[in-house]
């Protein structure tokens, strides 16, 4: 499985980083796909690098493409190029949107018909149903509410591409169900 992770300057650490780190822990091969150069820097400085230029990307190796959110979402939602891949992947691949990000989605008309969350605040009329929780899956679409959502949004991306097992061993492996 390979999952293409698309950034651009400003994304939100917590929900790249979360999901990175467990879907490599799951034995996921991700890729990190930058809009322009080979390195994209996120909200609170963190820098990934290098990542894959995007426009020497091949995403149709990819088998799931995640959209992480942060104050990036406004400069992807104006890029034609990556609204494309969105449509692409929601069309017959795994999609994966968290907390501004799924927006995009939804006014690309990808939410339609569809149960999803999103940053609460952000939600609009999308032509689907609304869910306030950590995550909703649909089909092949998988959303996230918030940064404080990125383990469980990881966990579904997971459950998806490689089934209640493997997920289920991921989270033993980081001790996930040790306190409630």
């Amino acid at each position: 499985m390979k999952v293409c992770v698309v950034m651009d300057n400003g994304f939100e650490e917590l929900e790249a980083m979360g999901p990175i780190a467990l879907l490599r822990r799951a034995g996921i091969d991700v890729d990190l796909v930058c809009i322009e150069g080979n390195e994209v820097t996120g909200r609170f400085g963190v820098t990934y690098s290098p990542a894959i230029p995007f426009d020497s990307y091949d995403f149709d190796q990819a088998d799931c493409l995640v959209l992480p959110g942060g104050p990036h979402w406004q400069k992807i939602e104006k890029n034609e190029k990556v609204c494309e891949q969105l449509k692409t992947f929601a069309a017959d691949k795994v999609l994966a949107a968290i907390c501004a990000a799924p927006t995009i989605l939804g006014k690309l008309g990808l939410l339609e018909g569809k149960n999803y969350t999103c940053f609460q605040s952000m939600n609009e009329d999308f032509g689907g149903t609304y869910q306030y929780a950590y995550t909703v899956t649909d089909g092949n679409l998988i959303t996230g509410i918030s940064a404080a959502a990125s383990i469980e949004f990881a966990f579904a991306i997971i459950e998806k591409l490689l089934g209640q097992e493997k997920t289920k061993e991921v989270k033993q492996s980081i001790y996930y169900d040790a306190v409630h």
